[in-house]
Order: structure tokens, then sequence, then C-alpha cells
């Protein structure tokens, strides 16, 4: 039976929380669909302390942007935007067309068509996140998305620069600064200067999630991308150091991303609870990760790594951390989460940045039914049929006709019936098959 010996916040005050988010959201997205553009302009105002008639950014801030970096800083980005490129291509490779005869005269088949326009959030309110560019753009680019645009919030009152190349040199078309639930609004809803997309994508803070979950319909969405979620899963292998520095890497994102360890090591626990405290005494993003690590952390005991395995499974978390003498059990056999990093080699911060798979992944329970962002969600799986001969259309129609009977669909049937008295048996009724 597992142990916990640290909890997060009761579930009613998660519940609380979430309920002023949805309606603050409500609000928002309903002026930005009255007034536009007007609507757009105070809430960045309010919200951003930015104040612009126009968000797109020119041709000479991009510039002005990219002149802020060193040749060291657009290396690296060059280099991260590379492994995130080469993954997706790998992706891209592995969707393929079909086209098969599944019975005498009858072609079925499936094209995959990018979607038209791709609305990506780039977070950064509180850090220039310029990874999420290269998690978004790029993978619509590879995708085949002819219209790409972004948008990211003011960094200390003006575009922050290493989002802006990063935005930049992943090959968005259209540049916004523009933050938070404005941004998704203006993306999703359009104004009188943005023209709407067809899918948002971009992970956000609590007001963004629940944005895109309202918009959804309107648009397609990744996914639920809320804050940040991280489960460590380890055992007497590696130490508390190691599990409390992965725990408070995640937790400094915002003051609600929960971190949990899950163990088999009472000492590990205790060991990891300590190296918690002694490093927000040195972090200098403590004041963020500290709020997060004591309302949402929680360290948990459990008796195997088979126990271990159902309680990764229920939390069905964001990232999961595994640094067992076992790790490949948890690859083998777990079903729920949004990315594996197996091993105390690789880390949640390598798949944030640098490694190569994407950083947008599901949170609060969606990885129970997806995976995180990639090329096929900005695809469109589209199936189309072909019949061939006057046989194969007689024999489906007489099918068809008769199973619409049982339906109560004279039209549906009469689509049948049309084909098999052109086809084949001329002494087929209106709306139903000769005996």
């Amino acid at each position: 039976m597992a142990v916990w010996l640290k909890q997060g916040a009761a579930p009613e005050a998660v519940k609380n929380t979430q309920i002023q988010v949805r309606e603050t959201v409500e609000n928002i997205l309903a002026d930005i669909e009255n007034r536009g553009d007007v609507a757009v302009r105070e809430l960045s105002a309010k919200f951003d302390k930015l104040e612009r008639d126009n968000f797109l950014l020119s041709e000479q801030e991009i510039e002005a942007c990219l002149s802020q970096l060193s040749k060291r800083d657009l290396s690296d980005i060059r280099f991260a935007q590379t492994q995130v490129e080469n993954f997706a291509r790998h992706q891209r490779d592995s969707i393929k067309d079909i086209e098969v005869e599944t019975m005498p005269g009858v072609i079925l088949g499936h094209k995959n068509i990018p979607v038209s326009a791709a609305g990506c959030y780039v977070p950064g309110g509180k850090y220039p996140l310029l990874a999420s560019a290269h998690m978004s753009v790029i993978t619509a680019r590879v995708a085949g998305v002819p219209r790409i645009i972004t948008c990211a919030p003011p960094f200390n009152g003006k575009p922050a620069p290493a989002i802006v190349a990063a935005q930049h040199l992943a090959g968005a078309n259209e540049i916004y600064c523009l933050g938070g639930v404005q941004a998704i609004g203006a993306m999703a809803i359009g104004t009188e200067s943005i023209a709407p997309v067809d899918i948002l994508v971009g992970p956000g803070n609590a007001f963004v999630a629940e944005a895109k979950r309202q918009l959804f319909g309107r648009v397609g969405i990744d996914l639920f991308a809320g804050p940040t979620e991280t489960l460590v899963i380890a055992d007497e292998s590696v130490d508390g150091e190691l599990c409390a520095t992965d725990l408070l890497g995640q937790a400094e994102h915002g003051p609600d991303s929960p971190a949990i360890l899950l163990t088999t090591s009472m000492q590990l626990a205790k060991d990891t609870i300590s190296e918690v405290e002694r490093l927000l005494n040195i972090l200098p993003t403590a004041a963020i990760a500290r709020q997060a690590w004591d309302k949402f952390g929680e360290v948990i005991v459990a008796d195997s790594d088979e126990e271990m395995l159902e309680i990764a499974n229920k939390l069905a978390f964001e990232h999961v951390q595994v640094m067992t003498h076992d790790p490949d059990y948890f690859l083998n056999h777990l079903q729920n989460f949004g990315a594996l990093f197996i091993g105390p080699r690789t880390n949640v911060a390598y798949g944030d940045k640098v490694i190569g798979t994407n950083h947008t992944l599901p949170t609060k329970k969606a990885a129970r039914y997806t995976g995180g962002l990639w090329v096929g969600k900005f695809i469109k799986t589209c199936t189309y049929q072909k019949v061939l001969t006057d046989e194969a259309s007689t024999l489906v129609g007489e099918y068809c006709s008769r199973l619409c009977g049982l339906e109560g669909f004279a039209g549906h049937g009469e689509q049948a019936n049309i084909r098999v008295r052109r086809y084949g048996n001329k002494d087929v009724p209106y709306a139903g098959i000769a005996e």
C-alpha cells in the first residue's frame, strides 16, 4: 500500500480556481468576439502593459531582435531547431497516403492533407520560452501548413528578442507580439487585422489552456496543454539530489505546476524532501518553485514497481522521468504519459529545449487519450472512394439498399437503388429491392 509523505492541494481548492479561470476566459473571448481589435488592444494594455495599434511585427522589428543576439545564441537556436526538424521529418515520413482495392472494382483510400492555417502560441510572460516556437512552427512547416502565425507576449514590455528570433528562424509567416487569452482569441476568432486560423497549438498557463478548451470546435486544437506536470519515478539506484533537481527544474514553470516523486525507497523519499529544501534556498527561481512545491508537490512511497506503474497510469502525467534499476519496465508497460525520459542520463529539460521530441504535451490526465504535438496534429486524414465497375456498384448497392431499409432511410436507399437500376438490375423499384 502506497504512503504519501507529502500531499498536494485538496481537489476542492483546485476546482474553485478552475471555475474562476473559466468565467474570466468566457468574458474575454466574448469581448473579442464583439469588439475585435479594440478589445485586443485594451486587453494587451491591461494584462501585458503593451500598447500598439498593430501587433504584427515588421521586418525591421524582427531584424532588430535578431541583432540583439550573439552569433552563439543564434547558433544554439539553429542547433535545437535542427533536432526538432529532423525528428519531425521522420514522423512525417511515417504518415502515408493509401489506396487499396478492397473488392473487385472498389477502390478506397485516404489522403493526408495539411490544414490551411495554424496559430502557434509561444508562452513568454515570465520567461522567454523560445523553445515553444521550435516545437510548433517547425512541426507545422514540416507538415506542410502554408500559413503559420505566432503569438508571444511581450517580455519586459517589448518583444522578446530570443522568441522573435526563434519564430523567424523556424519559418513563421506572421509574428505577433500578443499574449494570453487575447492572443488565443484573436487567432481563433479573428479580428479586423488578424485573419483566423484553423488550428491552435502550443502550451500556456491555465488561462491559455482554458481559452483553447472553450474555442475547440470553432477551431481545432493540438491538446489540452496547461501548467507543466512532472512525475519522477525512482528507486535507490539514484540519489535525492538528482530527484530534487528534476522536480524543481519543472516546478519553476509556475506556481501551479505539480511535481511528484514516486519511489519504492523510503530513504530516497526523505532524502529528496531534504534536498528540495536545500535547493530552494539557492535556486534563482525558488520564489515560483516554492509555491508549486508547497501547493502541488507530492512524495509517494510504493511497495513495488508494479504499484508505481499503477499509480503512474492513474496520474497520467505530462512528463515522466524514470530512474530505476529497470527503467525499460516502465517504457514497456506504462500507458498514460505525455513523454517518457528513460534513465538518469536524460531529463525533461532535454526534451523541453533541444533533443528533438516535441515539448507540447497533454496535461490534466489528457494523456489517457492523446499523445503530444506532432506533425500529424496539423494533418487531416481524409478518405475517398471510387467504384469502377457496374458489377461492383450493383453488388454494393443491393447491400446498401437493404441496410437502409432496416434503418428506415428511404432516401438513402434510393441513392443505392438508382445505381442498381442503372448498372445492374433494372427491375428494382423506388425505395426498395425487389425480392
